[in-house]
């Protein structure tokens, strides 16, 4: 791949980029694509793309990375936060509950790559005339009823940095649509919102992909669903060895989760941390501060969020990835038994 963009010259939206857009929008069961440089640019733009701005409000989840919040701000609207279940994704009743006349779209976040309750979203979205963006930068590859995350809302948006399902070698993004008057003012809005490089239509910043990481997408795509099964495995094996009260939720029928993390529901978080660290496990919280609670966002709108408030202080993600072994795994396991054993 390095050597085929170093040849042809064309490092930013080189034809790399156009063969990815193509394979990606066939993924996601989707008409179009737009690849650009991060995921939250994607949010962003999407955003942006829709025509929402100042005065507009933004109904969202309170647990997710600060960047769903941002992309929100930075189009002048006004996030609004909701409560969680405890599957960890927004819940659709605690959306409902901040629906007012200016809210514009409701930002929902498949969290650690499970799809939310997506036919309930629906319901709301039809109910209210309100369109559904889809924050589906930790779900690339998770299936619910055969439909792609991405593929549900009026547009979906992606990461696709090193930590992601489908990684590249840095900073990468995409957002795909049905729509194409939206998808052409993304297109122009990525490229400083212009069109033909020249005539502006709106003011926007650059966040075109380039060439080299488009290329990179396009080469592990070949191997992405492998990729998925051997993380899904490992997942499986987690759900028999664990005790099953600090588990994820299962999956729900006609689902099928990428497991972007393993997210766990621990007691005494800190002190497990600190003893797996010393037996050699690496762990992470994603993320220790609820949306809402940030600066920035500490007197915007939002519902009761008590079931958040609790779950934050609780959730832990430890190793799934796809080269982890099944000793290892059996050793992580083993490790979270004795460490309650002991307590």
């Amino acid at each position: 791949v390095f050597n085929r963009v170093m040849d042809h010259g064309q490092f930013i939206m080189g034809r790399e980029v156009h063969d990815f857009e193509d394979a990606f929008s066939k993924y996601c069961g989707r008409r179009y694509c737009a690849g650009v440089d991060s995921g939250t640019s994607a949010l962003f733009i999407a955003l942006q793309g829709m025509n929402i701005g100042p005065g507009d409000e933004v109904i969202t989840t309170s647990l997710s990375w600060i960047a769903t919040a941002n992309a929100i701000a930075m189009t002048g609207a006004t996030p609004v936060f909701c409560d969680i279940k405890d599957d960890l994704n927004i819940n659709p009743e605690s959306a409902e509950r901040m629906i007012t006349k200016k809210t514009r779209a409701i930002l929902i976040v498949h969290y650690t790559g499970r799809i939310v309750d997506i036919d309930a979203f629906i319901s709301i979205s039809e109910k209210y005339g309100i369109p559904i963006v889809e924050d589906s930068a930790q779900a690339f590859g998770s299936i619910y009823r055969e439909k792609a995350a991405g593929s549900f809302g009026y547009v979906g948006c992606f990461s696709m940095n090193p930590m992601k399902v489908l990684s590249a070698c840095g900073e990468a993004g995409a957002i795909v649509t049905d729509d194409l008057a939206l998808y052409q003012r993304i297109v122009a809005l990525r490229y400083n919102g212009t069109v033909n490089k020249e005539i502006c239509i709106q003011p926007s910043l650059n966040g075109r992909l380039d060439s080299l990481q488009a290329g990179i997408l396009l080469e592990r795509m070949k191997g992405v669903s492998k990729k998925i099964k051997k993380v899904r495995n490992n997942a499986y094996l987690y759900n028999q060895l664990l005790n099953k009260s600090i588990i994820p939720a299962p999956e729900r029928k006609d689902e099928k989760i990428s497991f972007y993390s393993y997210t766990i529901q621990v007691e005494k978080r800190e002190e497990l941390m600190e003893f797996l660290s010393s037996e050699g496990i690496e762990t992470k919280v994603q993320h220790l501060i609820l949306m809402c609670e940030q600066k920035p966002y500490l007197n915007c709108p939002k519902d009761n969020i008590q079931n958040a408030k609790r779950i934050v202080k609780k959730i832990l993600s430890i190793p799934v990835n796809e080269t982890i072994t099944k000793d290892q795994i059996h050793y992580v396991s083993e490790s979270i038994a004795k460490f309650y054993k002991k307590c």
